[in-house]
């Protein structure tokens, strides 16, 4: 009995759907806005109008790894590309991881493409092209295929009564239920999931799913949510809370002087789910005190030396030395001018000569510093780093042969440029 006492109190009801009646509600107001105000977007076109189940799967599949970390306006053209060229999993099968780059440049986290193909590979190899059909298995069979991504497929696909839980999912249910706690943290993120199971609507999974995201998407927004369009914002805990002050301030302002009003939290210590006693709510952020987010590190800055070898190619027009970088790391396999990274503190006819000592390692011919002309610097801030590219460029009479060990290489006109698998970062320099 001691040890049972000693247990921690759940987080009280607030934070939680508890009765069934308000779920009810809930799904019903949310489906009937998503049926009138949804996007026409192409991937929810197929998911609908697919016949075959694994194409379904595949198309809905492809939709959710370009949709992790780049915005829909982004995806849509990129989208349409994907599936013109690799319809069904057996060709993206077959494709090269060079294809895939090549389309995949520009769309960022270029790991994601090569395992999407790496997937696709295994699907037709090792499960005869039949794609999975439970969350629980598409997350377990398929590499690059994590809890979120497998619940997107499950439930919009196969019709599998499972929630999901995103970026604009896990703000939404925090504003509902007051959820002030780090939404990063495991345990927030385990009650989160828990709820969108609750939630999600027997009958309409895949809608469910994707009206509570399309919410988050276009309603609930980080900064100024337009609560006013909000169809479920009756079942909300922070817009009432907001209308309570509302309230109270205009009855101050009236001359009636009301009793404080009654929002305080969810009035148990040490609630694990309630924003932290240093952080109390802020009336001038409404809504948006949630959810809470744990301070995010900041990028750390780098320095590269890039160099554009230039030479005049057999119908005279310009022709520029593109390298491959290695098959792991960031923007692996991507082409690039070659480059280095550079220790943060050098001057800069350090740096020339040390891109021109690498140069030479790598051309295995001299390379005088005094030839490379500055051209200018590149910003380009990946999520984690903050990159300056120190732009050389280095014109050259005749060919150059490198060392094939090194990394491949080969030269190309401007337009096989824009055509390759090369980086924004890389365009922009």
């Amino acid at each position: 009995a001691a040890l049972l006492a000693a247990a921690p109190a759940p987080p009280p009801a607030r934070h939680f759907f508890s009765d069934p009646a308000e779920v009810e509600a809930l799904r019903g107001n949310l489906l009937a806005w998503y049926d009138r105000c949804k996007r026409d977007l192409p991937w929810r076109a197929l998911a609908v109008m697919e016949p075959d189940a694994d194409r379904r799967g595949y198309a809905v599949w492809v939709s959710e790894i370009m949709l992790q970390q780049t915005q829909v306006a982004t995806v849509i053209d990129y989208y349409n590309r994907w599936m013109q060229k690799w319809p069904t999993l057996q060709a993206l099968a077959q494709a090269s991881l060079e294809e895939v780059n090549e389309l995949w440049a520009g769309l960022g986290y270029y790991s994601r493409g090569k395992r999407l193909q790496e997937a696709a590979r295994k699907v037709v190899s090792e499960l005869a092209g039949r794609m999975p059909r439970t969350a629980e298995d598409l997350q377990k069979l398929l590499p690059g295929v994590g809890r979120y991504t497998a619940g997107a497929i499950a439930s919009i696909s196969y019709g599998q009564a499972t929630g999901v839980v995103d970026g604009n999912v896990i703000r939404v249910l925090c504003r509902l239920r007051c959820i002030g706690a780090d939404s990063s943290s495991p345990a927030v993120i385990d009650q989160l999931w828990d709820m969108a199971n609750v939630l999600v609507d027997k009958s309409r999974p895949g809608d469910f799913n994707q009206a509570l995201m399309e919410l988050g998407a276009t309603v609930c927004v980080p900064k100024a949510p337009l609560c006013g369009e909000c169809p479920v914002k009756q079942h909300c805990q922070a817009w009432h809370r907001v209308e309570k002050e509302l309230a109270f301030t205009s009855q101050k302002l009236f001359g009636n002087p009301p009793k404080v009003p009654d929002v305080e939290d969810c009035g148990v210590g040490d609630c694990p789910l309630c924003p932290p006693a240093t952080e109390p709510w802020d009336s001038s952020l409404g809504v948006t005190n949630f959810p809470r987010k744990a301070a995010k590190k900041p990028p750390r800055a780098m320095r590269t030396a890039t160099c554009v070898l230039e030479r005049r190619g057999c119908h005279g027009a310009p022709e520029y030395l593109i390298v491959q970088r290695p098959s792991s790391g960031l923007l692996a396999g991507l082409w690039e001018f070659p480059s280095l990274p550079l220790a943060q503190d050098l001057q800069k006819e350090r740096e020339r000569e040390e891109l021109a000592d690498h140069l030479q390692a790598w051309m295995g011919r001299p390379v005088a510093a005094k030839g490379l002309r500055f051209i200018g610097e590149v910003i380009h801030i990946f999520s984690h780093i903050h990159q300056t590219y120190v732009v050389y460029s280095l014109p050259l009479d005749g060919d150059v042969t490198l060392d094939p060990a090194l990394s491949p290489s080969r030269w190309v006109t401007e337009n096989e440029f824009h055509a390759s698998a090369v980086s924004t970062a890389m365009k922009k320099v």
